[in-house]
């Protein structure tokens, strides 16, 4: 039976992998700058593991994930700014003041995740005030998030603050209106920053039909890809070079493979 181990041994393997004389000439080399892409990218495994319900592979993309933790956590440690008892400390007093109706025994019972949603935020928005009073309602929300992402935090922020369209009509005349002003655009900086507006418009109008645009979008391109791959398939059965044949040809082949979804 292999050796079972807690989060500590994990701690002592990366202060190891961090002595700056016996330890890893790679691992002592890094920084939180140059690790941080890393961390991202485990984060993203994590998220094509859940996406293909593999397990197994899930509970290893974990692993690498945690150990970001413990990366930047050591590397923190090293400089005297907090270590891995902080970080494990902070998100567990965050969860349980995040959560009164849970753990306080005076806490308002909420009876649906709405209000449970709701409340989160309530808290999130006065420990931000806490930190700085004169803190904007857009604080705290990530650069380094998918743009789609970011644009919907965004506007659910400001949302929260009453600077929202009533309903999804205006949202959709916003659409319209931006489109209209690609067209106009009369040189290569206007459009890019009129594109711009085009798709932070399209994402607030999807956020007020409900739906999650990263997700909406994700489900596209997947959608496309599958169908490419069986107009290239088709294209190969018939030996014919996908890349030479006409616009026309290729839209036959298109038709067919929306057929075969």
């Amino acid at each position: 039976m292999d050796k079972i181990y807690d989060i500590n041994p994990l701690a002592r393997i990366m202060e190891k992998l961090r002595d700056k004389e016996k330890g890893c000439e790679w691992d002592v080399a890094q920084n939180f700058t140059s690790i941080a892409p890393y961390t991202i990218e485990e984060a993203y495994e994590v998220a094509d593991a859940i996406e293909h319900g593999d397990k197994n592979d899930l509970s290893d993309e974990l692993g690498d994930l945690l150990l970001q933790v413990i990366f930047h956590s050591q590397m923190a440690r090293e400089e005297g700014s907090f270590d891995l008892q902080n970080v494990i400390d902070g998100i567990c007093h965050k969860m349980i003041r995040r959560h009164p109706h849970i753990f306080d025994k005076n806490g308002t019972f909420l009876n649906n995740k709405q209000a449970v949603r709701q409340n989160w935020e309530i808290i999130k928005e006065n420990e931000r005030k806490d930190k700085d009073e004169n803190s904007s309602a857009l604080d705290g929300i990530a650069l380094a998030l998918p743009a789609l992402k970011r644009a919907e935090k965004i506007q659910k922020r400001a949302a929260r603050t009453g600077f929202d369209w009533p309903n999804s009509q205006g949202a959709k005349s916003k659409v319209i209106e931006e489109l209209e002003e690609v067209e106009q655009a009369a040189n290569e900086g206007q459009i890019f920053e009129e594109i711009g507006d085009l798709l932070f418009s399209v994402v607030n109008y999807s956020r007020h039909l409900g739906i999650a645009p990263e997700e909406a979008l994700k489900a596209a391109t997947s959608k496309f890809s599958n169908r490419f791959t069986k107009m290239e398939d088709m294209a190969q059965n018939k030996q014919q070079d996908f890349s030479e044949l006409s616009l026309d040809e290729k839209e036959e082949y298109w038709q067919l493979a929306k057929i075969k979804d």
